[in-house]
């Protein structure tokens, strides 16, 4: 007879007989009953009712027994026995079974069941109810997000509501076009697409650079324009800043405007500004002039920034035609005959104005000579106080060109019946600087104007730009303006972020390989598992590929390898650390020295402008050639490697794991 019989015929006692007779005096904990294909599995320690009734329960898939009153506790967990349930639940994975007389038990003795074969059971039957009485999966309402502090916010919205969104769609010819001269660009369109991190379409920056350079032809390499005007120092791709610029010198309509140079690199809006400036000259070739700068040139945009941004935002068609453009800047500029403009300084080959018409400007500059001299040169820092009497002293800090001496500048002022030689080239703090005053006119003979306020979003400086009208010259100071965030070099968060993930994923390697406890790998240390030195007979001494010690030295060997592995990842999560702090101070390469300081102790010591400005001296020097850059990051990237094996193979704790573990599998 069978258990489903046994019960549907309500023979409830022989039921309760049977079970209570083995579950409660059995001497085992568990056991079974039957041929191997039916049985019942119950845990010992079970409270059986009186049976009263069963039923079927289609949803649990399981026969309950339910007792007429609460005199004996039950369960509905097979494994353990819950005193606050008051029905027992026989799943169907464990009926039907066989119900014994006297002469099947002594053929058939109980057996224990093993616990392997419980536990599979249990977790079957738990498995079927869990699927069975599987509550369905809530809805969840994606447009909203909760933070951190409890409140929630809108995904179809902007959580900073005060930023901008960027523009992502290129403006169509109608927008790019201007209404009042479809020949030229919209200049209103262009300022509020680029300062939405806008971008144009190829064909529409073509059209800009290359109508900006036909204007840019025409000139000479020494301009000369008269008062009122306002004179600008550097830019350097600060985009924002320079929109601020516009706002403190006068609208580019109404105001007449000379810049320097220096308009691209290290800021990451270097291509905004060139469109923007360009096209600021199509519309204004009068009355805006635009000076040739030390970075207007293939070498240092290649090594800095600006190729890497136009690459990266536009196409490397896009810089060629900016290269090309760049070539055609003028040189100098002559302002109401009374003052000398220029990028950088004064050079031995400079004489007389006529030096600077004869220089044929359309080419890259060279790296001597006086089309380099008024690029790079600078003025001596003791300037005015000068233990020299030399005129002109190689310039260390630039690696090219010259320091000027005060005697050299008021000679050649003299010479030329001038007033004064206003410059840009170097950060200021205040964001210019006044020299030494002539002895005949008693006017500063050198200005220098720096226009990119908290240049590299580290040196803290003012920028300003000079007004000089009705023979009264003004400088107006302004503060930098915030700007949406780049990473170094245009990295994606997920670039810059892989040293940091490969440095846990091996830190979670180690540590599953880490099955032993440092009390138990300092037991297990022994003097001949000690690492074998460069000259260990053992690390030189041929070993068969298939021999126990050849396996067992390619498993340390991993395991050293997965450790020399962590320490590249860490000391590549320390350089973008490292670069974040500096903020690309170095132009996407970190000065000279600065990786000895760590992450804080950069961030300590750039505190003032003086810090940022000799952290960032490196970076001042006329940059290598592309093959020495190449040369240098390789060596660069073979110490850091070597660096990290080193620390790997003297680290006691990896030695002791790899030991621990090839032991085991010699073993």
């Amino acid at each position: 007879m069978d258990f489903e019989t046994l019960l549907t015929t309500s023979n409830y006692d022989r039921v309760f007989n049977i079970l209570s007779s083995i579950f409660l005096t059995s001497q085992f904990n568990n056991c079974y009953l039957g041929n191997l294909q039916h049985n019942l599995c119950l845990p010992r320690g079970f409270y059986l009712p009186v049976l009263h009734k069963l039923s079927f329960d289609p949803a649990s898939f399981c026969y309950q027994i339910s007792p007429p009153g609460s005199k004996y506790p039950v369960t509905t967990d097979p494994s353990v026995a819950l005193k606050s349930q008051t029905n027992l639940y026989i799943p169907l994975s464990l009926t039907p079974f066989a119900i014994m007389d006297g002469d099947d038990q002594a053929k058939t003795p109980l057996t224990p069941l093993a616990p392997a074969g419980i536990e599979n059971r249990m977790q079957v039957d738990n498995a079927l109810r869990a699927i069975h009485q599987k509550k369905p999966v809530p809805e969840i309402d994606f447009t909203l997000h909760t933070m951190e502090d409890g409140s929630q916010v809108s995904t179809m919205e902007r959580v900073c509501k005060d930023v901008q969104a960027p523009a992502m769609v290129p403006p169509t010819d109608q927008q790019f076009f201007s209404p009042q001269d479809p020949s030229k660009p919209n200049l209103q369109y262009l300022k509020q697409h680029f300062y939405r991190e806008g971008r144009l379409t190829e064909e529409q920056a073509l059209f800009i650079l290359e109508e900006g350079t036909k204007v840019l032809k025409q000139e000479p390499n020494l301009l000369e324009m008269d008062a009122p005007i306002t004179v600008c120092g550097d830019v350097h791709g600060q985009y924002y800043d320079l929109m601020k610029l516009f706002e403190v010198g006068g609208d580019p309509a109404e105001t007449r405007y000379l810049f320097l140079g220096d308009y691209v690199d290290r800021g990451y809006f270097s291509i905004e500004c060139v469109l923007y400036l360009w096209s600021l000259k199509i519309w204004y070739p009068n009355t805006l002039w635009l000076l040739r700068g030390n970075h207007e040139c293939r070498h240092l945009t290649d090594y800095f920034t600006f190729k890497l941004e136009c690459k990266h935002k536009y196409s490397e068609r896009i810089y060629e035609a900016c290269m090309d453009s760049f070539c055609a800047l003028p040189l100098a500029a002559v302002m109401n005959k009374q003052f000398l403009c220029i990028h950088g300084g004064l050079s031995p080959e400079l004489h007389t104005l006529d030096d600077l018409k004869s220089i044929d400007r359309f080419r890259e500059p060279p790296t001597h000579g006086l089309m380099c001299d008024i690029l790079w040169a600078d003025p001596l820092e003791e300037f005015g106080q000068e233990k020299t009497s030399e005129y002109f002293i190689h310039n260390h800090v630039r690696g090219c060109s010259y320091f000027f001496s005060y005697p050299a500048a008021c000679n050649f002022l003299e010479k030329n019946n001038l007033l004064s030689i206003i410059r840009a080239h170097e950060a200021q703090d205040a964001g210019y600087r006044m020299y030494r005053k002539t002895r005949t006119t008693g006017f500063p003979s050198v200005m220098t104007i720096f226009s990119a306020p908290n240049y590299l979003d580290v040196y803290n400086n003012k920028a300003a730009v000079l007004k000089y009208e009705n023979n009264v010259m003004n400088i107006r100071q302004f503060n930098c303006t915030p700007h949406p965030y780049w990473l170094p070099n245009f990295m994606d968060v997920f670039t810059w972020s892989l040293p940091f993930v490969g440095e846990k994923i091996t830190d979670m390697l180690l540590a599953i390989l880490s099955t032993s406890s440092e009390d138990e790998l300092k037991d297990d240390q022994t003097p001949s598992s000690t690492s074998p030195g460069p000259m260990s007979p053992s690390a030189t001494t041929p070993i068969d590929p298939e021999s126990i010690e050849y396996k067992r030295r390619a498993i340390k060997n991993k395991i050293l390898a997965i450790g020399r592995l962590s320490r590249v990842f860490q000391v590549l999560r320390e350089e973008s650390e490292r670069v974040t702090e500096l903020k690309t101070a170095s132009g996407g390469r970190l000065p000279a020295g600065t990786l000895m300081l760590g992450a804080e102790g950069i961030k300590n010591a750039i505190s003032s402008f003086e810090d940022a400005r000799k952290v960032d001296l490196q970076n001042e020097r006329l940059p290598p050639s592309h093959e020495e850059v190449t040369r240098q990051t390789e060596e660069g990237r073979e110490q850091a490697l070597e660096r990290a094996k080193r620390e790997a193979d003297n680290d006691k704790g990896l030695q002791l794991l790899s030991r621990r573990l090839s032991t085991d599998r010699k073993k």
